[in-house]
């Protein structure tokens, strides 16, 4: 069955059979909660924030709730995972770095497991001991250890990728360095269907446990936690198609665009600049047309799967106005970071291995089944435009994403700019559902008064907060920002900009501020000692770590068979060495 039949059927059955469902919420139960997670998403990447991606359904929501445009998250994405459902700087979480990049001299080291640890609880477990049913679908990434797995961290129905990223087709890894992606129902490990494709299943998954919930009634906290637009992207491609001719002309014209469109939103300041582009990446120019051509249409399928996720989040929404929840629902949509920069194939035998297990990167087969799409560095960076850097990175285009809430008895059509963090989403949440928990409870805090216009900021001028990841670090304290990135795109040196004028940090305070330069450093250090932030050795580099353990797991895989092929040509050596002798012999 194609996928456009399949996605009629499933909307004929909401049509037919939705409004039969016995759900009887009434107007004043605590209020249904739903968090969207995009992954890999950037600030401007949706419609309503200036993106080139076609997106009504969450648009819809932008207009009928607060848009955000000064949140922070993490730049990687399963610390941001871990402060998003705990509410807890990711180092006392247990997942301070993907264990994919986690040098030698961190490795086992206590509080780098990089699985959720006991000492913290999730908005789910508290969600669900106030009686809401608690469901997730989609990318976990904190563990499938018997403690770790979502169905033990507070959920009740949970179908999970526990992993950095898969492919969206099949049930495959998308790096060397993986194993086959593990995916768990309800605490089981399960294969995926044959007719899987990640957007379209994860809303399926959600549809079905609601539909299977024997305690309608009682409010409900749904996760989805998409992988689009995590690399590999893929997307059906009459989605994609149509965004071919947007990109030809390259980068540099889509950080032109997405800047001055910013400035008409209101996203930066009149007098912001355009952050720097990165020297050390090669310029549209230097590539062939066919090379070009390639960029460009992995930049279509980005904005594909960008449009294929907000199609089915609007199926969602329509079996939730069939069933009458969604006068009583809120919606949260945010991501886990910012552009995803990586070029895989400048990682050494990586289209080896792309060959070998069958990827392409086929025009004809454009985004469909097999497909390896990346829209690497260059595209990132205009995709974070008018920030400075992307994904890994702690510049803002690396930090600063989409934050939407829009639902019952919430504000409409309102744009808020003031610092909110990753940490500050739980208590949110929980303050949105009515249940009341000590603010020292999280070091993130309730973005509801300001939310709903009863403060004028969420922290205070003198509150600082601080983040590290990788050797990427960032304190925010006012209207400053202490940043620090780590290679190969940074160069390892603090530098100190005022983000409120300057979002696309391109004037270093550093010498023109020393005292508070010297201020914010100090507070850093304080984050660090508090938080248990291990240093990051000064030889660290990002992608030569990645290649460093792509390179042990070739070697693994390989190890069998170089083993084997030592022992064939020893056998054969000795095979003619005694042919020989026998022959001398005679």
């Amino acid at each position: 069955m194609s996928f456009y039949k399949q996605t009629l059927l499933l909307s004929l059955i909401f049509f037919l059979f939705g409004k039969t469902s016995s759900f009887s919420q009434t107007k004043e139960a605590s209020p249904n909660i739903v968090l969207i997670l995009v992954d890999d998403l950037g600030l401007m990447d949706l419609g309503a924030y200036g993106g080139e991606a076609n997106t009504p359904n969450i648009d819809k929501l932008v207009k009928e709730g607060t848009m955000f445009t000064n949140y922070h998250t993490s730049p990687f994405c399963a610390p941001s995972r871990a402060m998003l459902l705990t509410g807890y700087d990711s180092h006392l979480t247990g997942v301070p770095n993907l264990p994919l990049f986690i040098p030698p001299e961190q490795e086992n080291q206590i509080g780098y497991e990089g699985i959720l640890n006991d000492t913290t609880k999730t908005v789910a477990t508290y969600l669900k001991e106030k009686g809401y049913r608690t469901y997730i679908t989609g990318k976990w990434h904190l563990g499938h250890t018997p403690t770790t797995l979502a169905s033990k961290r507070g959920f009740d129905r949970t179908y999970i990728l526990d992993a950095s990223g898969a492919d969206n087709y099949e049930h495959r890894p998308y790096l060397p360095t993986q194993s086959k992606p593990p995916w768990f129902e309800d605490g089981k490990a399960i294969e995926l269907p044959d007719n899987f494709y990640s957007s379209r299943n994860l809303v399926d998954k959600m549809v079905e446990f609601m539909e299977e919930e024997p305690q309608k009634e009682k409010p409900f906290f749904s996760y989805l936690a998409f992988q689009a637009i995590h690399m590999p992207v893929q997307v059906p491609k009459t989605y994609s198609e149509k965004y071919k001719s947007i990109y030809q002309n390259g980068w540099d014209q889509i950080r032109i665009n997405r800047f001055k469109k910013a400035k008409e939103l209101g996203l930066v300041p009149p007098s912001t600049t355009l952050s720097k582009y990165i020297e050390s990446y090669p310029s549209w120019d230097s590539f062939s047309p066919e090379e070009q051509k390639m960029k460009a249409n992995a930049m279509a399928v980005n904005a594909g799967m960008i449009e294929a996720m907000d199609f089915h989040i609007g199926r969602y929404m329509d079996y939730l106005e069939q069933n009458d929840l969604m006068e009583n629902t809120i919606f949260i949509i945010t991501s886990d970071n910012g552009p995803e920069g990586s070029d895989p194939v400048q990682v050494r035998g990586m289209n080896t291995w792309m060959d070998w297990v069958g990827y392409h990167r086929d025009e004809a087969r454009l985004g469909e089944k097999g497909y390896f799409g990346f829209i690497g560095p260059q595209f990132a960076s205009a995709a974070a435009s008018p920030h400075s850097h992307f994904k890994f990175y702690a510049g803002e285009g690396g930090m600063r994403v989409p934050l939407i809430i829009s639902g019952t008895n919430l504000p409409i059509a309102q744009q808020k700019k003031a610092f909110s963090f990753v940490t500050d989403i739980t208590p949110t949440i929980l303050n949105l559902a009515g249940i009341n928990v000590n603010p020292s409870s999280f070091m993130g805090k309730s973005l509801v008064p300001y939310l709903k216009n009863d403060a004028e900021q969420v922290y205070t001028y003198n509150e600082a907060i601080g983040m590290e990841v990788a050797g990427n670090s960032a304190l925010f304290k006012g209207d400053l920002k202490l940043v620090r990135n780590g290679r190969p795109a940074g160069d390892t040196q603090w530098r100190l900009y005022n983000i409120t004028t300057d979002p696309s940090e391109t004037t270093d305070l550093a010498t023109s501020l020393p005292n508070a330069f010297q201020e914010m450093k100090n507070l850093y250090y304080a984050y660090e000692k508090d938080c248990k932030v291990l240093a990051m050795p000064k030889s660290y580099d990002l992608a030569k770590e990645i290649e460093r353990k792509a390179k042990v797991r070739f070697l693994g895989i390989a190890k069998p068979y170089l083993i084997g092929l030592v022992i064939l040509l020893l056998f054969m050596i000795g095979f003619f060495v005694r042919r020989r002798r026998k022959r001398k012999a005679v």
